[in-house]
């Protein structure tokens, strides 16, 4: 390992469009945004692993030898650890001699405001930082597409085999990518004239049990999940020619909300809360497009506007309904080292 600190950042993500569409082949729009996640490795002074996420509650948390889960380890430790451990293992797994010793620290506060977690893709950061992290320790040259397959094997493993793997891509090569599952991403140029910003809408949602829902769907009623995927695949195809012309882009975003809606109203999964019904209509008097990002139910979602609807009575409109407008920046650098 080379001697000192090693220390890289990846940024979150948030999904434009193509939710749902993804997971079965079509093409997803995802923007990198500037919260990151950082990852810094140090030699250990004791030749002992230990790992510390104070977002998660760890501190100084010794590991076993191998750096693996410590014995004796209780459920609640090994969720907060599983994605650490799971990218530790798959890198592990293709070196030809054990990682060193290392002292681990992840930080992850910017990915919360006021104590709640924004649903950015922490845990996708983590595992682009991660990997990175640790092949430089194991003194590994990869390349910036490797070093994706296998940031994106390790968080998929993470999450007991589901995930599109978008979230992990847009974290290493940034800005804004068309993504197909298991493929290279095609980088993509920001609109000029269109503003995208996220908002908080107050709510949570745990992503593993939508998807679980709208799954649920396809075994109900195989025939009406296709058919519904078919649409929103269809739609999102369409994503990376309609950014050349604002106001086309702006219609395929509200077309693509309504057939989130018609999935949801099919699945019951709870994807379009009532919550995201009011902001629509609400972003609509003031020719705006709100919809949700990624599986949906709460965390962020999405508000869109050429740039001269953009206006402080959009915004102010927002904030009087509750709902925080973020000043998170779109389009953000994807994975780098930083200085140690």
């Amino acid at each position: 390992m080379t001697p000192g600190a090693i220390h890289f950042s990846a940024p979150g993500k948030l999904f434009l469009l193509g939710e749902y569409a993804v997971l079965e082949g079509a093409a997803a729009l995802l923007t990198a945004v500037d919260r990151r996640a950082r990852v810094r490795l140090a030699p250990a002074p004791d030749n002992q692993w230990r790992i510390s996420a104070p977002n998660l509650g760890l501190h100084d948390q010794p590991l076993a030898g191998d750096g693996s889960l410590p014995p004796a380890c209780d459920d609640t430790l090994a969720d907060r650890l599983k994605v650490f451990d799971a990218v530790r293992a798959y890198v592990a797994a293709r070196l030809d001699r054990p990682l060193p010793a290392l002292t681990v620290h992840i930080d992850t506060a910017d990915f919360a405001v006021d104590g709640h977690k924004l649903g950015l893709g922490s845990s996708a950061a983590v595992a682009a930082a991660l990997t990175a992290a640790l092949a430089r320790a194991a003194e590994l040259t990869l390349s910036q597409q490797t070093l994706a397959e296998w940031a994106i094997a390790a968080h998929r493993a993470a999450q007991n085999g589901t995930g599109s793997g978008g979230d992990v891509a847009v974290s290493i090569y940034g800005g804004l990518i068309s993504y197909v599952r298991d493929t290279p991403p095609q980088a993509l140029a920001w609109p000029a004239a269109l503003t995208g910003r996220a908002v908080v809408t107050g709510q949570g949602a745990s992503t593993p049990d939508l998807v679980a829902r709208v799954y649920a769907y396809g075994q109900r009623d195989a025939a009406g999940f296709a058919a519904d995927i078919a649409r929103l695949g269809g739609l999102a195809r369409e994503a990376s020619s309609a950014l050349a012309d604002t106001s086309v882009f702006l219609d395929l975003a509200q077309r693509y909300f309504t057939a989130l809606k018609t999935l949801d109203t099919h699945a019951a999964a709870g994807i379009v809360s009532a919550r995201h019904e009011h902001l629509a209509a609400l972003a609509a008097q003031h020719r705006g497009v709100f919809k949700s990002s990624g599986a949906g139910g709460g965390d962020v979602g999405l508000l869109f506007a050429n740039h001269h609807s953009a206006s402080a009575a959009l915004y102010g409109a927002f904030a009087a309904a509750g709902a925080e407008v973020l000043d998170l920046g779109f389009n953000a650098p994807g994975l780098c080292q930083e200085p140690a």
